[in-house]
């Protein structure tokens, strides 16, 4: 496994948040999609949400990486005073990939099937059999 990271859910200023933290750690964001940038045929973007962040991530030391999203509105808003945060696991190949999510998932509700992403990984997102919501992914193109 390469490394477990944080990621946080937030109700559309995750770019403000992660500037703040990027001014706190330093660094540069490994990677900013935006939801316009998953737009197409199959995947409509509200015009109010399209500048929102899918995904960011500000390295954190020499493996970590933390890691958000804006929460689509279609999804309702985030309850900040629940925890907002998921465990992300960044694994080696697709078949530890699909190993951890099989087993993490087992007894859990899938929210997210374990496939490859409009973002150009191998990902699954799942809250496991206590609660605990999980994103498994593999990225071949991780240079970590």
């Amino acid at each position: 496994m390469r490394a477990i990271n944080p990621w946080i859910n937030f109700n559309g200023n995750a770019e403000e948040a992660f500037a703040f933290y990027q001014s706190v750690f330093g660094g540069e964001f490994t990677k900013v999609v935006r939801f316009k940038d998953l737009s197409g045929p199959d995947y409509r973007v509200a015009e109010d949400e399209a500048d929102k962040i899918m995904y960011i991530g500000l390295p954190l030391g020499k493996n970590n990486v933390l890691i958000a999203n804006d929460v689509p509105g279609v999804l309702g808003s985030v309850s900040e005073s629940e925890n907002r945060s998921k465990i992300h696991v960044n694994a080696e190949s697709r078949q530890e990939a699909e190993n951890i999510f099989n087993g993490l998932s087992a007894g859990g509700d899938v929210e997210g099937p374990i496939d490859d992403s409009p973002w150009g990984t191998y990902a699954g997102m799942f809250r496991d059999k206590y609660g605990i919501e999980w994103i498994i992914e593999f990225d071949a193109d991780y240079k970590g």
